[in-house]
């Protein structure tokens, strides 16, 4: 089974393939639904971005403001490299369980099997936990964090329903699109579906 839960694996992967890669699904595939949350004008956060065109894609139509972090060094600066004349599109490395980030930094974050990655990894269930208690910290109040996921909601929800976050979540699906365009982390992937996890952060309400 890859590694997908080492930092090691990715640099390696990187440094011997710096092909721009994209795990389950391209933005032709993603727009419909996430049109429905995502504004040109918002501040975007990019977890675990790794070498994928969604950052471009999203770019070319008109979201100008998309940072994007990755844990390997190594993509980082690939990225940084390619999209230098692209102002408002950054790169930075950054472990995703303890972002150097302001709070209610971002309207949105997106999650491209960054979740899933972890959790194939040692310790997955307590990084996941940390990994999205940031998420929560940097989205402003009514912010949205979408995480894209082969994972069925029956193992998905359990992480991203949990009271501390305050999240009202929503489920979609997108059909997988025709092999040999993206990949899937997971090779017992029967469903021929992706979901998309739609957490829209609350305000707390009075009182509480």
């Amino acid at each position: 089974m890859a590694q997908y839960g080492k930092l090691d694996y990715w640099e390696e992967r990187y440094t011997r393939d710096p092909e721009p890669f994209d795990w389950y699904q391209r933005w032709a595939g993603l727009k419909d639904t996430l049109l429905e949350y995502v504004q040109p004008s918002n501040t975007i956060l990019m977890l675990g971005g790794g070498n994928s065109r969604l950052s471009e894609e999203m770019y070319e139509e008109g979201f100008h403001n998309i940072n994007n972090i990755d844990i390997a060094m190594t993509v980082v600066k690939q990225m940084q490299e390619k999209y230098r004349d692209k102002p408002g599109m950054t790169y930075a490395q950054m472990d995703g369980r303890s972002m150097e980030l302001p709070d209610a930094n971002f309207n949105t974050v997106i999650d491209k099997a960054c979740l899933d990655a972890v959790l194939c990894g040692e310790g997955s269930t307590h990084n996941a936990q940390k990994i999205l208690t940031e998420v929560s910290r940097v989205l402003q109040p009514n912010g949205v964090y979408i995480c894209i996921s082969h994972g069925q909601p029956s193992y998905r929800l359990t992480y991203l329903q949990r009271p501390e976050f305050g999240w009202t979540v929503k489920t979609y699906t997108v059909q997988k699109p025709m092999m040999g365009m993206t990949a899937s982390l997971s090779a017992d992937d029967k469903d021929n579906v992706h979901y998309i996890y739609v957490c829209v952060k609350g305000e707390v309400a009075k009182g509480e």
